[in-house]
């Protein structure tokens, strides 16, 4: 979408300085810039701005002489604010392909796309301005709302319900049954799994991570969660808003992550554990089954404990294996 440096500016509430005219219609890093690019600058690559061949660059403050800069508190906030307006795809592709599969009864607001091959089942609703891509599968009764985008083969199980403006990447699975079985001798009997999923607004979802039913109550995902590839989030568990989680982490069923909490990649969370808003577990972390964690504090290890305590212990470690000198 091309725009002018002085609408940009205006978008991001920042100052413009140089030319307004300028038209920008994509996004680069200062080294790889071209003259239709916006660009932002922390202040230690200050120096790198004037000689950069974007079109307009982001910084905090700082005279650029011959140079189109916009002044903004947070570079990096108003680039990635910028960049996601430059970077709209327009929305005149529109309309149900022809070999998609779409029931009769299904609910197909205004200004949707839905991609090859695609299959819509009776009573689902998809909202307005919404993106449903190749193979994509969309169940019975499921939910999605207004400008969500379902990248190819996302598939969402009956009666999930999605809020606006959600995006699901390549191979995500919503909605399949939770892990949950009942020893009977030596057979492992199916435990129920019939709850619901509810994902709120605001959501991202990563590539081929899987987000269970519940067994018989709901799994939900607030407002604002940022979920990597490859998570395996398990029946029953709640996801608190604005919580970052990064791939290959896995939480087991029941438990709970508070909001604003930052989770690495590749931890563990046993089953019934809880997490209080503001947890951070630095990567490979342990919640042990049943565990509560106080938030506010960086944790790390298995099982998890203050950052401090685990980098002692670790030096305490490495300690043992040296050979006493004579």
């Amino acid at each position: 979408m091309r725009r002018t440096a002085q609408e940009v500016a205006a978008h991001v509430g920042g100052e413009l300085r140089g030319d307004g005219l300028t038209v920008l219609d994509s996004v680069a890093s200062l080294k790889n810039a071209e003259v239709t690019d916006l660009s932002y600058a922390e202040e230690r690559f200050h120096d790198d701005v004037v000689p950069s061949r974007a079109g307009c660059v982001i910084v905090r403050s700082g005279e650029f002489p011959s140079k189109t800069v916009i002044i903004a508190g947070n570079p990096k906030l108003a680039f990635a604010r910028a960049a996601a307006w430059l970077l709209a795809e327009a929305t005149g592709d529109v309309g149900i392909h022809p070999s998609a599969t779409v029931a009769p009864d299904a609910k197909i607001g205004e200004r949707v796309k839905i991609g090859a091959g695609a299959v819509i089942e009776s009573a689902a609703v998809i909202g307005s301005c919404s993106i449903v891509e190749a193979g994509c599968y969309v169940g019975r009764g499921a939910r999605i709302g207004e400008s969500c985008r379902l990248y190819p083969r996302v598939v969402i199980y009956k009666g999930v319900e999605i809020g606006n403006r959600v995006i699901i990447h390549a191979g995500a699975v919503i909605g399949a049954d939770g892990f949950g079985f009942v020893k009977d001798g030596a057979a492992h009997v199916k435990f129920p799994q019939v709850g619901k999923v509810i994902i709120e607004d605001d959501v991202e979802i990563g590539a081929n991570t899987c987000v269970d039913r519940g067994s018989l109550e709901t799994t939900i995902i607030r407002r604002g969660v940022k979920l990597d590839n490859l998570i395996q989030i398990a029946h029953n568990v709640e996801i608190g808003e604005h919580t970052v989680i990064a791939a290959q982490t896995g939480i087991s069923g029941s438990s709970s992550v508070g909001a604003q909490c930052l989770i690495g990649g590749q931890v563990g969370i046993g089953e019934h554990a809880r997490l209080d808003d503001h947890s951070i577990i630095g990567g490979q972390g342990g919640v042990l089954n049943g565990k509560h964690i106080h938030g506010g504090e960086v944790l790390w290890g298995t099982p998890v404990r203050p950052l401090k305590e685990f980098l002692l212990q670790q030096a305490h470690l490495a300690r043992l294996t040296k050979k006493k000198r004579v």
